[in-house]
């Protein structure tokens, strides 16, 4: 964490389980044990965002109370139903990622016919949850899910026509890091 603060990172995220495709859960206690200590410690020295990655609820509300400031979630807080309740009480930024199914069967659900108007509408219902359970509009992000349950085809499509999503009119962010699709598509 401290050398990727030296080389400029912005926000640092932090998660305790596996999100590769087939990769199975961690129990929360597990999770927990994994991310807390990480979070205080970078908060102890360092004023940089912190956002955790994490479906569960008790995870995230141990995390923010650790100091971290921002809640990504790749299940689009689908997976615990009080997420949303607990990022509307503390009045923190959650990250609603798009995902089919799990991490672990993802990749069975990886088929598009068009593959943005597909996750813009699959993203209108974590939307709408979220405003419903009162989280603030200012509050929420977008992520359309590279590598998550999406081909190369279908991942090149985002990158290429990632301005399509700004008719969701909520801040988009993009995870590119590690994914196998770049080998993948330069042949390494």
């Amino acid at each position: 964490a401290e050398r990727m603060i030296e080389e400029g990172a912005d926000i640092l995220d932090v998660g305790g389980e596996s999100t590769r495709p087939g990769s199975d859960p961690v129990s929360v206690d597990e999770e927990v044990r994994r991310v807390v200590p990480v979070i205080a410690a970078i908060r102890a020295s360092s004023a940089i965002p912190i956002s955790v990655d994490t479906r569960n609820r008790e995870t995230a509300e141990r995390a923010l109370d650790a100091g971290a400031d921002i809640v990504n979630d790749v299940s689009a807080m689908s997976h615990d139903p009080g997420m949303a309740a607990l990022v509307a009480e503390r009045g923190v930024p959650v990250v609603l990622m798009h995902m089919r199914g799990t991490p672990k069967t993802m990749q069975e659900q990886a088929s598009y016919s068009n593959t943005i108007s597909e996750i813009l509408r699959e993203l209108h219902p974590a939307i709408a949850a979220a405003l419903g359970a009162g989280i603030a509009p200012e509050m929420i992000i977008v992520d359309p899910g590279v590598g998550f349950g999406k081909r190369a085809q279908d991942n090149l499509r985002i990158i290429r026509e990632l301005a399509s999503l700004k008719s969701l009119n909520f801040p988009i962010l993009v995870g590119l890091s590690r994914k196998s699709f770049i080998g993948e598509i330069l042949d390494r």
